[in-house]
């Protein structure tokens, strides 16, 4: 698939924790992410991210769009392009604490992912994203939701992913 004329990259990473984020066992998590987000609003190709208030409020508010789950942890941002999301992901400190993931996620509930084109200009909700991420998760990967495997261009994911 490629990218459509006058679109940028949505994407919505999901995850539990497996303790709760003041557990001692994930604070190396818990505070990189400033560190993570920052380096992620420095990257090339970076559009937009959902504000940290906003996203704590759909993750943990029973009235948010996520299920009410006091260990969620997610990113909701737009990338210029599958290449430069693709960069940020497996090439910045974002990978260091990737390979972390087994440590601070419940890996039955599983990491999830979902990407979707946006008309440039466009921030997508949370329901928006949760409507793309359910339609992937129950049809699988489609030009309205897909992940890595949907996109040709992409090829880091399948050497730096792990297990």
């Amino acid at each position: 698939m490629q990218q459509p004329y006058g679109h940028h990259l949505a994407e919505l990473n999901l995850g539990i924790l497996k303790y709760d984020w003041d557990d001692p066992r994930v604070q190396d998590f818990v505070n990189g992410l400033e560190l993570v987000n920052s380096a992620a609003k420095r990257s090339a190709g970076f559009v937009w991210m959902m504000d940290p208030d906003e996203m704590e409020f759909e993750q943990t508010h029973a009235d948010g769009n996520m299920g009410a789950n006091p260990r969620m942890a997610s990113t909701l941002s737009v990338w210029e392009s599958v290449a430069r999301l693709e960069h940020f992901v497996w090439n910045t400190v974002h990978k260091r604490f990737y390979d972390r993931k087994g440590e601070w996620y419940d890996m039955g509930a599983a990491l999830r992912f979902a990407m979707w084109w946006v008309p440039i200009g466009h921030q997508p909700t949370m329901a928006e994203a949760m409507a793309r991420f359910r339609h992937l998760e129950t049809h699988g990967p489609t030009d309205h939701a897909f992940g890595w495997g949907h996109m040709k261009a992409a090829q880091l994911w399948k050497t730096k992913a792990c297990g």
